[in-house]
């Protein structure tokens, strides 16, 4: 029974440090650094979706998925605004 009681505890206490441990990458993931900006206009037929980093990261930016992956883009670039725009119109494909 003491056995039985220990491994529970010990499982649950991986269990907690575990998720702990995910929940403290998973935030830092949703911010981009400096070095993490992507500068080049992305066509945007590679372009498979997009989404707005949380207002606490130090940098603004957006997350853009492509087929490979995802890289960070600074949502003022005019290339970028310029997607959007037609991402809006009434004739496009939404991502």
């Amino acid at each position: 029974m003491k056995i039985s009681l220990a491994l529970l505890v010990l499982l649950l206490a991986a269990a907690w440090t575990g998720s702990q441990g995910m929940s403290w990458r998973s935030s830092r993931a949703k911010c981009c650094s400096k070095e993490m900006f992507y500068h080049r206009k992305i066509p945007e037929h590679l372009i498979l979706g997009y989404l707005e980093t949380p207002s606490t990261c130090t940098h603004r930016a957006v997350f853009v998925k492509l087929l490979k992956g995802m890289v960070c883009v600074d949502p003022k670039k005019k290339w970028f605004q310029e997607y959007l725009r037609r991402q809006k119109e009434p004739n496009s494909t939404s991502t």
